[in-house]
């Protein structure tokens, strides 16, 4: 299996983020089996595609809510990672969890502005994953059971 679940729409309340929001995200890790897609359609050709984020973010979109993790953008880009036994993507990650929706005072990317986020490169991994370095070999990946195909 290669995400935790697949399903058709988003179960969580329309965050109206725009590019230009979702680039304050600093991008993290996450393992695909830990992610819910919001999407049934796999379009062969933008799969097979080697310029598909040309000119897109580079970084998948995630949207952590009530607990889980959804895959928003970037379901293509995951499929390939898996297809090349890759189990961990980079993306950004919109916690709606830890924003209250109820305000009317300002839209999701304007209160990213004034909210703490962790720096790049160093915010933790669910499910634990995190890489280490090494000297000889740079960054490497800890080994992990591969999901059940």
């Amino acid at each position: 299996m290669i995400f935790k679940g697949v399903r058709e729409g988003r179960p969580y309340p329309d965050h109206g983020m725009s590019a230009s929001g979702w680039a304050k995200i600093p991008p993290r890790q996450f393992r695909l089996d830990e992610l819910t897609t919001v999407t049934k359609v796999l379009a062969l050709d933008r799969l097979l595609s080697e310029d598909s984020t040309f000119y897109g973010d580079l970084f998948s979109h995630v949207v952590r809510w009530r607990g889980d993790l959804y895959l928003e953008d970037g379901l293509h880009r995951a499929v390939r990672s898996a297809l090349r036994n890759r189990h961990i993507i980079h993306a950004r990650m919109l916690d709606l969890d830890a924003i209250d929706l109820d305000t009317d005072a300002d839209s999701v990317a304007n209160r990213l502005d004034t909210e703490r986020l962790p720096p790049p490169g160093r915010a933790p991994v669910p499910g634990g994953a995190h890489r280490k370095a090494t000297r000889s070999t740079g960054w490497t990946l800890p080994s992990t059971t591969p999901p059940q195909w």
